[in-house]
């Protein structure tokens, strides 16, 4: 597998897949590695729970920050460049993940003479509401197409995404298939039972502070609900290139001393905040699939979510979580309401959430319904 991300180092639900899935193959009896970029915090070559994990360091400072996409074009060298650690090892599949990998996917596939497998986890187009405005966005969707039209097969988490996927790249639809998002319930799940809400009602929500992750629909609906829960406070964690906007929202909408913005939180900060949170929300406009909801899920978090892309195919008629409009700040301050005031409306979506995440996206019927695929490609 190539990823630009593995933890520890992580910057979207991306890595969290790529981790899940590789030791789900692992433990199948396959082997498998996954190259990936440097972290501190991480040995250069490992192995974890039958993973190896090779990371290239790919700081290039002759190349200027402004041009993104021939930094990661050449880092994408350094990537391929971790062959030479592999002593004559060769894939039978390579698979890559997401545009960021997509030149060390296609010069793997070249060099080993392997089936090319391409997971696209989200798109530019999709990333800016259909529309893809000139400059790097047009040339990262140019980038994504050559994947998928270099893969043999591209994986995609919902059939919203395959669909845009189709749509955008015009592929063959027997050349796109649909293998969701998974999650590992134990990480998430609390270590003894914690009680929620035990200070005043707490509403979190995290990821990529992003305008597509719809955390302005959340600060809005906050006027609806500050006199009718006065000591409700909001957590909105994660970094992103819209969090300042979101706090001027929130000052503008006086709601600031309601909301903290603490940034990036560690995991075990972040399970602690789901663990004693009075309800979760997952407010996306844009949403290939949601793995926060799934994380939120499993850690028996109640759950608000919007019905957008892959979170209405994940929710809808389980019983997990409500839905509302993507968008409708009103909407979402009644379903919050619905959450906080009514505890049997909390209980059922804990108790069937957890049923969900357990029964149909645990990481090894994710690699269960992945390996078919490889297969198909190598007997074919």
């Amino acid at each position: 597998m190539v990823s630009w991300e593995m933890p520890p180092l992580v910057i979207g639900g991306l890595a969290a897949h790529v981790d899940g899935l590789s030791r789900a193959l692992a433990r199948a009896g396959h082997e498998v590695v996954v190259l990936t970029l440097h972290h501190p915090e991480a040995p250069d070559d490992s192995v974890m729970d039958g993973v190896r994990v090779l990371r290239a360091h790919a700081d290039l400072p002759s190349l200027p920050d402004s041009d993104f996409l021939a930094r990661m074009s050449s880092a994408n060298h350094k990537l391929v460049q971790l062959m030479g650690r592999l002593d004559g090892w060769r894939a039978d599949v390579v698979h890559a993940h997401d545009w960021l990998a997509a030149w060390a996917g296609d010069d793997l596939r070249a060099l080993w003479r392997a089936p090319l497998v391409a997971t696209i986890h989200a798109t530019e187009q999709g990333r800016h509401g259909g529309s893809v405005p000139a400059g790097q966005p047009a040339a990262i969707n140019s980038v994504e197409w050559w994947l998928t039209f270099q893969a043999a097969t591209v994986i995609t988490c919902s059939r919203s995404m395959r669909d845009e996927v189709l749509g955008a790249f015009q592929l063959p639809a027997d050349k796109v298939k649909v293998v969701p998002n998974g999650v590992d319930a134990s990480l998430w799940e609390p270590a003894v039972p914690t009680r929620r809400g035990a200070t005043g009602p707490l509403v979190v929500s995290w990821g990529r502070v992003q305008y597509e992750k719809g955390f302005q629909t959340l600060v809005a609906a906050l006027p609806a609900l500050r006199y009718r829960h006065p000591d409700l406070r909001v957590v909105i964690a994660g970094r992103g290139t819209f969090l300042g906007e979101l706090e001027a929202i929130a000052q503008g909408l006086g709601v600031d001393h309601m909301v903290r913005f603490p940034g990036f939180v560690p995991d075990d900060e972040l399970r602690h905040l789901l663990h004693t949170c009075s309800c979760a929300v997952v407010p996306s406009l844009y949403e290939p699939f949601g793995i926060v909801a799934l994380e939120a899920m499993a850690a028996g978090a109640p759950l608000v979510a919007a019905a957008s892309g892959g979170l209405v195919e994940v929710l809808d008629g389980t019983g997990a979580g409500l839905l509302y409009p993507s968008g409708d700040a009103g909407a979402l301050a009644g379903a919050l309401s619905r959450m906080l005031d009514e505890p049997g409306v909390a209980a059922d979506a804990q108790a069937a959430g957890a049923h969900l995440v357990r029964a149909v996206y645990s990481w090894d019927a994710v690699g269960a319904a992945t390996v078919p695929l490889y297969e198909a490609l190598l007997s074919g």
